[in-house]
């Protein structure tokens, strides 16, 4: 996958979570992609698609976007960073590092998160 094909999918996953829109997202993992988000492995449209909506149903208004991205091969590092309201008013900023590996078809095939969910839904809470 070239550079360019991996840092267009990278941003298209990101511009997914921004506009809230969980089909958009999922539109760009494999079908039987895996997501290890800090937990259990997601595995699968239908975990993917919960993991989303249960995260964003905390939010009124999210910006996720990457920070820098680092493509070798069929594999993505990005440093990412956040910030957004949630349905309480409250805000909250967060960052972590996201590792993707992209499958023949372009598609995300693995991805592994690495932030702390908790901290975030802290500051969401207060």
């Amino acid at each position: 996958m070239s550079p360019e094909a991996a840092t267009k999918v990278i941003n298209e996953y990101f511009d997914a979570i921004c506009n809230l829109n969980c089909e958009a997202w999922i539109a760009t993992f494999a079908t039987d992609a895996v997501s290890h988000e800090p937990g259990n492995p997601l595995v699968g449209h239908d975990a993917l698609r919960a993991f989303f909506n249960g995260v964003a149903a905390g939010f009124e208004t999210i910006e996720m976007r990457p920070d820098q991205i680092f493509v070798v091969g069929n594999e993505a590092g990005v440093k990412w960073s956040a910030s957004g309201t949630g349905k309480t008013g409250r805000t909250a900023r967060f960052e972590g590092v996201d590792v993707f590996t992209f499958n023949n078809d372009g598609k995300i095939q693995t991805m592994k998160g690495f932030w702390d969910p908790a901290a975030m839904m802290a500051q969401l809470m207060g």
